[in-house]
């Protein structure tokens, strides 16, 4: 089966890979998250693609509904609500 998208990074271009965050910086004011030294986040890649940075719950596919599936070189990530919610405004309409 042809994959739809590749998720491979080329680490050469990592640094200029990052193009904006979409929504408030988890940083701002000060504040701090319950994790152990990273917030969630979200990014726009230059690829136009995003980037999720959250938890990693992927042992957890096994209750994914029957439609879902995680394949060995992706991962399962849950961000905070608020995170996505925020976002929204930063989050482009069109493909």
């Amino acid at each position: 089966m042809e994959k739809m998208f590749d998720i491979t990074p080329n680490y050469s271009e990592v640094r200029d890979m990052f193009l904006r965050r979409l929504g408030p910086d988890p940083h701002a004011d000060g504040a701090k998250t319950a994790g152990c030294s990273g917030c969630p986040d979200i990014w726009e890649l230059d690829s136009g693609d995003f980037a999720v940075i959250g938890a990693d719950i992927t042992d957890l596919t096994g209750k994914l509904p029957p439609s879902a599936s995680c394949g060995p070189d992706e991962r399962v990530v849950r961000i905070p609500r608020k995170t996505l919610v925020l976002a929204k405004p930063d989050i482009p309409d069109r493909i």
